[in-house]
């Protein structure tokens, strides 16, 4: 039976590939051979001008959040603009939340 395939991305080349999760093997960029990044099965990726979309990517990939499938509907809440990044960076720095919890809160207190 084949393995599911799951998303890997690459930041500075803007570039996803859907491939075989086969453990904590380590996989290379084949553009720029840097090491790829798991973000898990229920990614979308920004198109490749979308600059914004690729920060808001890079916030997310930096704080740990990643885009794996829950139990019934998907990853839950992801930020999509940098103004909801900022939003819930202001309430994690005030309040003393993890970022990465803060930025997967669909609202804020």
């Amino acid at each position: 039976m084949a393995h599911a395939k799951t998303s890997y991305v690459c930041l500075p080349c803007r570039a996803s590939y859907k491939q075989p999760y086969v453990g904590n093997h380590e996989r290379v960029c084949p553009r720029c051979a840097e090491p790829l990044i798991h973000v898990g099965s229920a990614f979308a990726v920004p198109r490749r001008r979308d600059t914004a979309g690729w920060q808001v990517l890079s916030v997310l990939l930096d704080a740990g959040v990643r885009f794996h499938k829950s139990c019934c509907g998907g990853p839950g809440y992801r930020p999509r603009t940098l103004r909801e990044i900022r939003e819930r960076m202001a309430y994690a720095r005030s309040s003393g939340e993890p970022f990465a919890k803060a930025l997967v809160r669909r609202e804020l207190p």
